[in-house]
C-alpha cells in the first residue's frame, strides 16, 4: 500500500471522519462520536459497511442472491445510522458498501479518499474484549493506517459522548 499524503485541510478539501458501520452493539457509540465531531468541526462523515465475501463464496447457485441480501442489510444498517445522525443536526453522510475483509476494505477506502483524516471505532463492552476490529487495528494502527484511529469506549452514554465530542 502506498501511503499518500492526506489532503483534508488543503483548499477545496474537507476532513472526513470514517466510521465503520456494522451490527455490533458498540457501533452506535462510534457513529455518535463521529457525528458530533463532524457537527462541531465542520468536517464530513463517511460510513463504511463491509460485507464479508467469505459468507457466501462457497454457495454456487445462491451466492449472488446471498451477496445481494447482504448488501441490502448493509444499506439498511447505514440508513438507520444516517437517520440517527440527522437527528443530531445537519449532517451529510457519504455511504460506502464494499465486499471483502474489513481491514482490506478500510485500507483501500483510506487510500482512495485523501480527505479521510480520522478512523473512528468503538470498543466492545463485553467480556470478550474490545471487539475483533479494535483488537486487530489497535496493535497495528501505526503500521497499517495513515490516519489517526479514534477508539471510543463502548460504555459511554450519549451525554458523555456529547461532552467529549
Amino acid at each position: 500500500m502506498i501511503n499518500r499524503m492526506r489532503r483534508a485541510f488543503e483548499p477545496g478539501h474537507s476532513p472526513k471522519f470514517l466510521v465503520i458501520v456494522d451490527e455490533t452493539e458498540e457501533c452506535g457509540r462510534a457513529v455518535r462520536f463521529a457525528a458530533r465531531r463532524v457537527l462541531r468541526t465542520g468536517a464530513r462523515l463517511i460510513m463504511l459497511s463491509v460485507v464479508d465475501a467469505s459468507d457466501f463464496q462457497h454457495w454456487l447457485g445462491v451466492g449472488d442472491l446471498m451477496k445481494q441480501e447482504a448488501n441490502e442489510r448493509a444499506e439498511a444498517l447505514i440508513d438507520a445510522y444516517e437517520q440517527a445522525c440527522k437527528s443530531l443536526g445537519d449532517i451529510a453522510c457519504e455511504r460506502v458498501v464494499r465486499t471483502g475483509t474489513k481491514a482490506d476494505e478500510i485500507l483501500k477506502l483510506i487510500e482512495e479518499d485523501e480527505d479521510i483524516a480520522y478512523l473512528t471505532l468503538a470498543s466492545g463492552t463485553g467480556s470478550e474484549g474490545p471487539g475483533p476490529l479494535v483488537s486487530m487495528i489497535g496493535g497495528r494502527a501505526s503500521q497499517m493506517f495513515p490516519v489517526p484511529v479514534v477508539i471510543v469506549p463502548g460504555s459511554l452514554s450519549d451525554a458523555e459522548i456529547d461532552a467529549l465530542a
